[in-house]
């Protein structure tokens, strides 16, 4: 069985989830302030978080912070709940790595899908236990969600590492921002193309010199390079 934490201060939007994801099977765990929040993600280690980015005493977009700068945490799938449908609130929650977001009100139904999308990706991770990737210095473990660089392990989101899987399994293809969503989402869309490439910028970074092989192919999209 799954387990979600929930962290809503709204009571009608808390209970609204809570409803419906009963229904689904999943077990739930509730957190009603920022801090709360923080403490029972870093004890529980859910296999997803809901987290509104309006919490009291420490914000949504603190919290995923110090969720992502967690070795312990830095994995678990982030969805972010907003009342503002504005690509300021939604970017910065990406850039700090929070694998989606869905703005209110939103429908059950739609949340349940997301939801279920991003624990199927997890558990297509899983599922290629002997998959290993190398390019060079880059060693990419499938099973483990593990990246290692020059030996070193990179902390990834589970967006972040699943866009270097798609990359790195094809050298030299490229890639389009749709292609990508499509890869991500199955077919869902929706992120933007700003979204993509946030998560692009992220990798990158992560990666620090061996970013530059994550190239971009102007008015086209993104490949790995070829020949590393």
């Amino acid at each position: 069985m799954k387990k979600i934490l929930i962290v809503e201060d709204e009571k009608d939007i808390h209970e609204l989830i809570v409803y419906n994801l009963k229904q689904e099977g999943y077990e739930l765990l509730s957190a009603f302030t920022g801090d709360e929040g923080l403490e029972k993600a870093i004890s529980t280690k859910p296999d997803l978080i809901l987290l509104d980015i309006m919490l009291p005493i420490m914000n949504g977009l603190d919290v995923c912070r110090e969720l992502k700068a967690n070795d312990k945490t830095t994995h678990i799938p982030i969805v972010m709940l907003s009342a503002k449908n504005e690509d300021v609130d939604i970017i910065t929650g990406l850039e700090l790595g929070a694998d989606d977001y869905i703005t209110k009100p939103f429908s059950p139904r739609v949340l349940i899908a997301r939801i279920r999308t991003i624990l199927r990706r997890g558990e297509q991770s899983k599922d290629t236990d002997s998959k290993v990737i190398k390019l060079g210095d880059l060693i990419i473990d499938v099973g483990r969600h593990e990246v290692l660089l020059n030996k070193k392990s990179v902390g990834l989101t589970l967006t972040e590492f699943q866009i270097l899987i798609i990359l790195a399994n094809r050298p030299g293809w490229v890639y389009s921002r749709a292609q990508l969503i499509d890869e991500l989402r199955e077919g869902h869309h929706v992120i933007t193309d700003r979204a993509i490439d946030v998560q692009i910028t992220n990798l990158r970074k992560k990666l620090g010199e061996f970013g530059k092989y994550v190239e971009t192919v102007r008015g086209v999209g993104y490949r790995m390079r070829e020949n590393i």
